[in-house]
Order: C-alpha cells, then structure tokens, then sequence
C-alpha cells in the first residue's frame, strides 16, 4: 500500500486578510500542531504582519518554528538548501547559522544541500553552523550533501543529546580542483541511554584538500560511533581525525576512518560492461556517495 504524505498549508502567501487563517505566531503554531496530530506530515509556513499581510519578517518565521518546535510529541521535518552563483571577481559568501531545539520525544529530520556554480573568478564560499539540543527522549536524523561546486566550505556542528536521545548525522562531500573543505563536529552524549552516530563519506579530487574532526564525548551510560570513509584521487589530501572522549565508565564509544583509492578490479569489472575508466570512476564515486 503506497503512503500519502499530506501537506498543510495553513495562511498562504497572498490569501485576503480577513478570512478564516492563522497569522499570528502563536496561532500559526497552534494550528500546526492540530494539523500534526489530525495526520499531516508537513507544513507550509507564511508569515502575515500585524495588519494580516504577507511579510517575509524573519523574526516572525524565526518565533513561529520555534513554538511549533516547543510542543512535544511533534515528528518535524525540514529541507534546507542553498546555492551560489558567481559570475563575477568577487567572493560569494554565504554563513548559514542554525539552532534546533527539540522538545521531549520529539523527532526531526533535517536536510541540508549546498551547491555552487557560475564562471567567475571570484570565490563560492559557505560556513555553514549548527547547533542541535536534544530533550529526553528526542531525536534528530541530519543529512548535509555538498557534492559540487565550493571553493572553500568550513562546517561546524554541535548536538547535545540528553536522557534516551538519539543523533544521527550523514556526512557526504565531494571536492575537486583546489577547492578546501573542513569539517569540525562534537555530538556530546549527556543523558543516560543517550546514542550518536557519524557516517562521514566522501571523495577528494584534483589537488583538493579535505579535513575531518568529528568527535564523540560519553558523559554517561550511553553508545557512540563514528564512521569516516573517504576515497583520495589524484594528487588530493585527506585528513581524517576522530576522537572519543568518555567521561564515564558507562560509556561505549568507537571510532572507525579509513582512506583509500578505488579498487582496481572494481574498475576492471565494470570496465568489462563496456564502461570506459571515466565511466566506471563515476558510477563507483555515485554508488559510495549514495
């Protein structure tokens, strides 16, 4: 039996003031929460001003996700992405700052996929931060994707997971040419029965450089694990750099990092369907990123 996800689209972007529609914050959020608990899996935020109006008021979105995020119970799901463009000589920037905090029992998935494009000479650059806290019993699956693109990425991520929380990040990045990319994150593992778990895939081309600090900090009875892979080509760098800390005798940690090159024979075979070398690095590079 197929699923139907349904959508919520509570306000609408140009809907009159005036009919039968949430605007303020707190009744956006209400509403939200009713809608969940009636069976929508998603809802479509607009924001209205204190005449009933449209506004893209960042304060007001800002306010409004985080009541809606304060009810416990709530499974939420949230697509984030950004691209840049740069035709010209100058540095394109962009810093994404982002704080979860997520109430008892709580679920949320977040994705998040950056890319970059354009033929100038300036630099595509992205800083993205994130910052997650977990209440008893909440969860959050995070999967960040930079594939293509940007010049020089540095990813800070920090979660906190308190009593039976659970996080869970996917790591996957592809840099080529000279282009730069860090990544530095510490999931902290508070509560008893608290789980982290890092799976960190990625492929570095050209003479582009990669480094990679997740670490894991066991401050009670509780289970971690990272995973870091990473496929090295050309004349690229890789630095991977796990760490686990236990602060407890309770605590269960463990890291794995390993680098390497495409296996031959994984090229010869699928050189033996008729694939050129080229073609068989792809399909080899698409099915690890996957």
């Amino acid at each position: 039996m197929s699923k139907t996800i349904i959508t919520a689209a509570l306000t609408g972007a140009v809907t009159p003031a005036g009919y039968n529609i949430p605007e303020t914050p707190e009744k956006i959020a209400e509403d939200a929460y009713a809608c969940w608990k009636a069976g929508a899996a998603i809802v479509h935020l607009h924001m209205r001003d204190e005449q009933g109006l449209g506004t893209m008021d960042a304060a007001r979105f800002k306010k409004t996700i985080e009541l809606i995020r304060a009810y416990e119970d709530c499974d939420v799901v949230i697509v984030a992405g950004c691209g840049i463009h740069n035709c010209g000589g100058e540095d394109s920037r962009h810093d994404g700052i982002h704080t979860f905090y997520v109430g008892k029992h709580s679920h949320v998935k977040y994705t998040e996929k950056h890319y970059g494009d354009g033929d100038g000479t300036g630099g595509r650059i992205m800083n993205p931060q994130t910052v997650v806290y977990l209440d008893e019993g909440a969860s959050i699956q995070m999967e960040t994707t930079q594939i293509r693109g940007i010049d020089s990425t540095k990813r800070e991520t920090k979660i906190v997971c308190g009593k039976d929380a659970e996080a869970v990040v996917t790591e996957r990045l592809m840099t080529h040419g000279d282009q730069v990319a860090e990544s530095d994150m510490e999931i902290s593992l508070d509560g008893d029965g608290a789980r982290g778990r890092v799976i960190s895939r990625s492929v570095a081309k050209g003479t582009s450089r990669q480094v990679f600090y997740p670490k894991m900090v066991g401050n009670a009875a509780c289970f971690g694990h990272v995973q870091c892979d990473s496929i090295i080509m050309d004349d690229a760098h890789i630095e991977s750099i796990p760490a686990i800390v236990a602060n407890s005798t309770e605590a269960q940690l463990i890291h794995e990092a390993a680098i390497g090159k495409i296996a031959g024979e994984q090229l010869i075979k699928l050189m033996t369907l008729g694939l050129t070398e080229k073609e068989a690095e792809e399909q080899i590079v698409k099915g690890f990123l996957k």
